[in-house]
């Protein structure tokens, strides 16, 4: 099974509730960052990938129709070459809400002292300093910085996918985006909304970042 959407945007872009739109629209499974926390052995595919070995993405994604959110928005890239006939979704929002929004989840003071204590070479922690050490230059804590990043990036996919084959998606559009761009009718349901900073902090309670405010 060859992936058929490819998603580009960052983590915090409104990932979670795109995968669980997407599966609700029949691409299902949907792969996400929740998939690397909840399979044992994913992770080292990602350690591979962040060392610059041979990643076999069939195998990588075996069993999944798309992928969303980091790790895999981080070889988007390589992804969109590997399949060439996949649709490529960029999630974005206003910057510096999702500067915020990372330093209050998934890079929060607890996250980052846990990886921290790993050992050099665990694969959890060669994944967690490519996504955010090399893909930031070490400065995810300055904003400004980071969120030239994050601009640098969308643009950086819209100059390289071609516009027939790329959906710019602005969190909060609903369905309707989505469902034109894949050509399918838009479901009765209301759009899903999932992991919230708010949620996130139920389930993973962070140490806030001290340049970040509340």
């Amino acid at each position: 099974m060859a992936l058929k959407i490819i998603g580009a945007g960052f983590g915090r872009t409104g990932t979670l509730s795109l995968k669980m739109a997407l599966e609700q629209l029949g691409f299902d499974p949907c792969y996400h960052m929740h998939e690397v926390f909840s399979n044992e052995g994913f992770v080292n595919y990602w350690a591979a990938a962040a060392k610059g070995e041979p990643v076999d993405w069939d195998e990588v994604f075996e069993g999944y129709e798309a992928t969303v959110d980091w790790p895999g928005a981080t070889y988007w890239r390589e992804l969109a070459d590997h399949y060439p006939e996949a649709k490529v979704l960029l999630s974005v929002r206003e910057p510096g809400g999702w500067h915020k929004s990372v330093l209050n989840t998934i890079f929060g003071q607890d996250n980052q002292e846990r990886f921290a204590k790993l050992p050099d070479d665990h694969p959890s922690k060669i994944m967690y300093n490519r996504l955010f050490d090399t893909t930031f230059d070490g400065k995810l804590l300055d904003k400004d910085y980071a969120m030239g990043v994050f601009n640098r990036h969308a643009e950086e996919v819209k100059a390289t996918i071609p516009a027939d084959r790329l959906l710019v998606y602005e969190v909060g559009s609903g369905w309707e985006p989505i469902c034109d761009f894949l050509g399918l009718p838009v479901p009765t349901t209301d759009y899903p909304h999932a992991n919230s900073t708010e949620d996130f902090r139920k389930h993973f309670p962070v140490k806030r970042n001290h340049s970040n405010n509340p």
